[in-house]
């Protein structure tokens, strides 16, 4: 007698079926929750160690932001280049443009996921305050300053939204990207969140662990918001892709097809030339 298969969802009675999580999704809640420990924990031994003064991590930041700050001094044109490069990726430059992608996602109907992106920049934005407030670690201080600090540096605002900012997008586009836009995709990525991280150090608002605080930061909002909405709403996240997949697919097929051939002019049919 022929036996219905099992798909990882085990029957209740009454016809129902139960909450057994598929596999892929465990295997996904444990990586979220792993990395978010993981990074939280580094983070926390590292605020230990500011608040103690280490004198290796000390040495580290003042060694760094003194070389590099005399170094901008001396180079006014090099200075205001890295300026710029902290203009255009400030945090509400970063926050507004999560906000437009998640309006559109809310927009074609993945309102989960357009929920979870706007959560990163909510958490992105409560972290550097928290960090601001709370922990208050002044900035360096220098008799001539060439750009203004702020007040709690601790983790630093503008590499924590960034790498928040870029791992979103970046997770939002791998899925339906081919190898050569990944490569593209991941590699300004990387240039965005380590040319905000530089920038903070080479204007010297920020220390150096300021910047590492700030990217251990930002793989734990991430990680602690996913978790979060797996164990709330248990495949959501996946449906919510795939959605968006096959609504923007046929647009994307449109924009990046061919044009079709221009049909061929019939010619004229040949005259007999024994008739009149």
């Amino acid at each position: 007698m022929h036996q219905p298969s099992d798909s990882g969802a085990a029957a209740a009675p009454g016809g129902r079926r139960g909450t057994h999580r598929h596999p892929f999704q465990r295997r996904r809640v444990l990586r979220c929750a792993g990395a978010a420990l993981a990074a939280a924990a580094l983070l926390a031994v590292l605020l230990v160690l500011v608040r103690a003064g280490w004198a290796p991590l000390a040495r580290l930041d003042l060694g760094w932001t003194a070389g590099l700050h005399r170094y901008a001094v001396r180079h006014p044109v090099w200075t205001a280049s890295v300026q710029t490069l902290a203009d255009l990726g400030a945090p509400w430059v970063l926050r507004t443009l999560l906000g437009a992608v998640a309006l559109w996602q809310w927009a074609l109907g993945a309102r989960v996921l357009a929920a979870w992106t706007a959560a990163q920049a909510l958490a992105a934005w409560l972290a550097a305050g928290a960090g601001r407030e709370l922990i208050g670690r002044v900035g360096p201080r220098f008799a001539d300053p060439v750009a203004a600090g702020p007040d709690g540096t601790f983790p630093s605002g503008p590499a924590l939204t960034s790498a928040v900012a870029c791992g979103a997008l970046l997770a939002l586009v791998w899925p339906r990207a081919d190898r050569a836009v990944r490569a593209v995709a991941g590699t300004a990525a990387a240039v965005t969140v380590l040319g905000a991280g530089w920038s903070g150090v080479a204007l010297g608002t920020h220390w150096p662990s300021d910047v590492l605080a700030a990217w251990l930061a930002a793989v734990a909002l991430p990680a602690g918001v996913t978790l979060a909405v797996e164990l709330w709403l248990p495949g959501r996240l996946g449906r919510d892709v795939r959605l968006l997949r096959r609504r923007t697919r046929p647009r994307v097929q449109r924009v990046l097809a061919p044009p079709l051939p221009l049909p061929l002019p019939e010619s004229a049919p040949e005259r007999d030339p024994g008739r009149p």
